[in-house]
């Protein structure tokens, strides 16, 4: 008998967080419990770790979820049970942001990706596959486990990790190195090309390459957290206040583009396609128009993976596309253009020609659709 869902607004991204034994993942998760901008984070352990965060260590015990404080949980696992406690941490009391499950050592993340992609839990929708890297043993880990290149071709977003212990030569190699395994990624909402590879140390990434801050208007939360645009604007005020070139941000670069009329969805699809290696994240809405004059599309892309949301424009509200782009090398001005060239030229009129035409170059846009079976 399959399990009853109780109803809920919005699905839940679960992050898939990867790479094998030493190499630094379960540190990275402690940096973003720890770092969570402002996310109720949910925590699934395919492992037999540790998570030293606030003095509790969950260590061997699967089936059992423990609170970790600040509206986070953490479930101990094995594969078998993944539905059982996604449907424990997607029910409206959990009132979760996101979820990460962090693989085992020694896991296949694809099996894991293709039991969250088959998963029948309709609250819960696929938000990429993070891979961590050891710098300093990379060459030692791909010869213990030459599967290592199997698993960065799927990846979505790559950390070299422990980069102070290596030099730039070898930083360079390392990533020509992952960039070769490159061949497109299997499954929904695969980007294609080589993963996006963010160097670190000790795990430290920005928290918002991954996540945003959630709109909270019920229960406890009832003021607005900061949204992406809030902290980019935070981060240009004070900017003006202080040197702030220790904060993880000060490495990152970022832009807003904003656009009063619709979108070319080929040639978006195109840019999208064919967006650099140094672009981390992109994040916003898109108006397309004409035919979907009732809908507009949330653009989710972490990394190489993509997805679009279509959702309802609410009363009143202004049919704009409002995109942030962040990443580190590259060139926002080029970006701009990039983006504003891909704005339709005039605005036609709605009719049944233009429609037929709008829903044959949407087609490019909805393989990144996750679609539900009732509307399979």
């Amino acid at each position: 008998m399959s399990p009853s869902f109780p109803p809920r607004k919005q699905q839940i991204p679960v992050i898939v967080l990867a790479g094998f034994l030493g190499s630094g993942k379960t540190t990275l998760l402690n940096h973003l419990l720890r770092n969570r901008a402002g996310n109720r984070i949910g925590v699934i352990v395919n492992d037999f770790g540790s998570i030293e965060i606030d003095a509790m260590t969950v260590s061997g015990q699967v089936g059992s979820t423990v609170s970790l404080g600040n509206g986070c949980l953490c479930c101990a696992v094995d594969a078998s049970e993944l539905d059982t406690f996604l449907e424990t941490l997607t029910r409206p009391a959990a009132r979760l942001d996101v979820i990460v499950i962090e693989a085992s050592g020694l896991a296949e993340p694809q099996e894991l990706v293709r039991m969250l992609l088959a998963s029948d839990n309709p609250y819960i929708v696929y938000g990429g596959l993070l891979e961590v890297v050891d710098a300093a043993e990379f060459d030692a880990t791909r010869l213990r486990h030459p599967e290592i290149d199997r698993h960065l071709a799927v990846a979505d977003l790559v950390v070299l990790n422990k980069t102070d212990r290596v030099g730039s030569e070898d930083q360079a190699r390392i990533r020509d190195a992952i960039a070769a395994t490159g061949a497109p990624a299997a499954g929904e909402g695969a980007g294609g090309g080589a993963a996006a590879v963010i160097c670190a140390t000790y795990g430290r990434i920005d928290p918002e390459l991954l996540f945003d801050p959630a709109l909270r208007p019920d229960g406890e939360e009832r003021s607005r957290q900061l949204t992406f645009e809030d902290l980019l604007l935070a981060e240009r005020a004070e900017d003006e206040t202080d040197g702030h070139e220790h904060h993880l941000h000060a490495s990152y670069e970022s832009l807003s583009f904003t656009a009063a009329v619709p979108m070319n969805p080929r040639r978006l699809m195109e840019f999208l396609d064919s967006r650099p290696q140094g672009l981390y994240r992109i994040k916003g809405f898109v108006d397309f128009g004409v035919g979907d004059r009732g809908n507009k599309y949330s653009l989710h892309a972490v990394g190489r993976f993509l997805r679009f949301d279509p959702q309802p424009w609410t009363r009143d509200e202004p049919r704009l596309t409002q995109l942030v782009l962040i990443g580190s090398g590259i060139d926002p001005e080029a970006l701009h253009k990039g983006l504003a060239d891909c704005r339709e030229s005039t605005a036609p009129a709605p009719d049944a020609t233009q429609d037929a035409a709008h829903e044959r170059s949407m087609w490019g846009v909805l393989r990144y659709v996750q679609r539900s079976d009732d509307e399979a």
